[in-house]
């Protein structure tokens, strides 16, 4: 057990407050793609004994409200993979955007016409075409795109630009990415066939450091759970880093200090959890 470990399980010991932290599609939430009861029992449980809850997701800001709201505890945002900060009362207190003109090239990339080119702005979701399938994984929150034709998209306020589609696809268009605008950007991937780009700097780690400075809070005092590559800076920065048992087979190997533990289905964080702090 680590040193950190102990304040939380020996009686009468005082608890210091904790930053929890997570990932939300293939880490807190189930293969339903929603908050399990067991889950939302415990990080109840765990606000109401001081500590601090935050979201961290590649979803837009508006998709994520659902799982606060469900909560009634509060919980702060990060989303569109840390281009976004948000408090639990909904105030915006971070915004990194792509530049204007970086966002039009990356628009402009020449891609398979199976290659759906999406666009995560301040207060909507863009698409070039309809995609009925991925609203399957809105459900739970009603969230949906509006397709506009990329032509008529100026660039602006963009957080993040997000193709899906086949990898051997996107490995191309994050070639051609790098080769035009390299540092500029930060690229990552939270599916195999979801290549995400946002402003150079951006991504889950550099919003949770943020939020922890906001907070008063150091590394150490940090828990985050993740599962994918978009988690990597957040997992990397965290006192207590743990990775999903269905995580990315190279994850582990980029945060290697971290735990592994169960799978998302068996709401494994909140099991982790309940456990971590003897709930």
């Amino acid at each position: 057990m680590n040193r950190l470990s102990w304040d939380a399980l020996l009686p009468g010991a005082p608890m210091t407050p904790r930053l929890i932290v997570s990932d939300l599609d293939g880490t807190l939430l189930g293969a339903d793609h929603d908050l399990a009861p067991r889950t939302v029992e415990v990080l109840r449980a765990l606000a109401e004994r001081g500590h601090h809850l935050a979201f961290a997701s590649g979803r837009h800001y508006r998709d994520m409200l659902a799982y606060r709201d469900r909560l009634g505890v509060p919980v702060h945002l990060i989303s569109t993979n840390g281009a976004y900060l948000h408090d639990p009362a909904g105030r915006l207190l971070a915004a990194r955007h792509l530049d204007a003109a970086r966002a039009r090239a990356l628009i402009a990339l020449e891609r398979p016409a199976e290659v759906r080119l999406n666009l995560y702005r301040d207060d909507d979701w863009l698409i070039d075409a309809e995609a009925p399938r991925l609203l399957a994984l809105h459900a739970a929150t009603g969230f949906g795109y509006r397709v506009v034709a990329p032509d008529a998209l100026d660039g602006e306020r963009v957080g993040k630009v997000l193709y899906i589609g086949d990898p051997d696809h996107l490995a191309r268009l994050e070639a051609q990415a790098l080769a035009h605008h390299g540092e500029a950007l930060h690229i990552t991937y939270s599916t195999a066939n979801a290549l995400e780009i946002m402003a150079g700097g951006v991504n889950k780690g550099s919003a949770l450091t943020a939020l922890l400075e906001r907070l008063g809070l150091a590394p150490e005092a940090c828990l985050a759970f993740g599962d994918n590559l978009n988690d990597t800076e957040m997992l990397g920065l965290a006192g207590e880093a743990q990775v999903m048992a269905n995580a990315h087979p190279e994850l582990a190997g980029r945060v290697p200090e971290a735990r592994r533990i169960g799978h998302h289905g068996e709401a494994a964080v909140a099991e982790w959890l309940s456990e971590r702090f003897a709930l």
